[in-house]
């Protein structure tokens, strides 16, 4: 299950990062640091969703 695990935390976190760059930007929030802060909590947030989708599909 580990190895479902980390191909899908790369497909999630990609997707949970760019959904989140996305929100950080048409809520108005334009510069370099609030843009990397939106990224790093979607990669953090990817963990528990790519191990519970794991979880679900094993």
């Amino acid at each position: 299950m580990t190895r479902l695990m980390l191909i899908l935390f790369s497909i999630v976190s990609v997707s949970l990062m760019g959904t989140f760059i996305v929100v950080a930007l048409v809520t108005g929030y334009d510069t370099l640091q609030p843009i990397i802060a939106a990224a790093a909590i979607g990669f953090v947030a990817a963990l528990p969703v790519s191990f519970i989708i794991a979880r679900k599909l094993a």
